[in-house]
This record gives C-alpha cells, structure tokens and sequence, in this order.
C-alpha cells in the first residue's frame, strides 16, 4: 500500500560564491542546470543577482576573491537536496547556502526588502571608508 502524500512547495534563497574564474558562458551553464533540475522536480526558480566579485573574508582552496550570486526559488525539500548534491560536484562553486523563506511573504517582497538591506550596508561601509579617510588624512596632517 503505496501512500501518494502531496509534498508541498517552499520558498528558498540561496547564496552561492562560484570561482573568480568562471567565465560568464560558465555561470550561465551552471544557472541554467540549475534552472533545470527545479523544472524536473516541479519547482519554479524566480530570480538571480550577481554581486559581482567581492573578497573573501577567509580563503577559500586559496583563493581571496569570489563571484557572489543571490537567488530566490520555490521548490521542494527533494530538489533542494538534489540542488546541493550537484553543487557539491561542481568544481566552479566554491560555497553556497540555501535558507527556507517565511511562507507568509512572497518571493517578490523579500527580494525587495533584501535589496534595502544590502542598500544600507553599502551606505554604512561607505561611510566607515569616509571616516577611515578623515581621520588617515588628519593623522598625515600632524
């Protein structure tokens, strides 16, 4: 006796570091598997944002420097599983994550509001380098 339980889709993020040498064909290879791999289990990948190349805060297999990529999709807990086997493999990533998102808001308003979070970080570290600057331009003047 065979019990056919629906499996419910979720909503998940996922930051991925893929290799600072990975050429924009590569990227877009790895995106599109990826792309496929949510179709073949039923789920539906939303959106990619390039960070661009950002340091490292520890190394990683020696390298200082990775390309950084944010990604929304929904999908269920077996693709995501099968999702990070295959980046497992994958000699381009360097790290990734995937974190389950609230169900209550939807995949268009966290994205919104994950973009005002990294807008207020880039302010505050910019203003962290200004005040860095006035004060090594103070201490030269002395």
């Amino acid at each position: 006796m065979e019990l056919n339980v629906v499996k419910p889709t979720r909503k998940y993020e996922s930051v991925i570091i893929l290799h600072p040498d990975a050429t924009e064909k590569e990227q877009k290879e790895f995106f599109k598997k990826q792309k496929d791999i949510l179709k073949k289990f039923k789920g539906q990948f939303n959106h990619v944002d390039c960070w661009g190349k950002r340091r490292l805060a520890n190394p990683i297999k020696k390298l200082k420097v990775g390309t950084y990529f944010h990604t929304t999709f929904e999908a269920d807990a077996e693709s995501v599983a099968e999702l990070e086997r295959v980046m497992r493999i994958e000699d381009k990533v360097l790290r990734f994550t995937h974190t389950r998102l609230d169900d209550r808001v939807s995949l268009g308003q966290h994205v919104e509001d994950f973009r005002e979070v990294i807008k207020s970080s880039i302010n505050k570290e910019n203003e962290k380098e200004k005040a860095f600057q006035a004060r090594r331009a103070a201490k030269q003047r002395k």
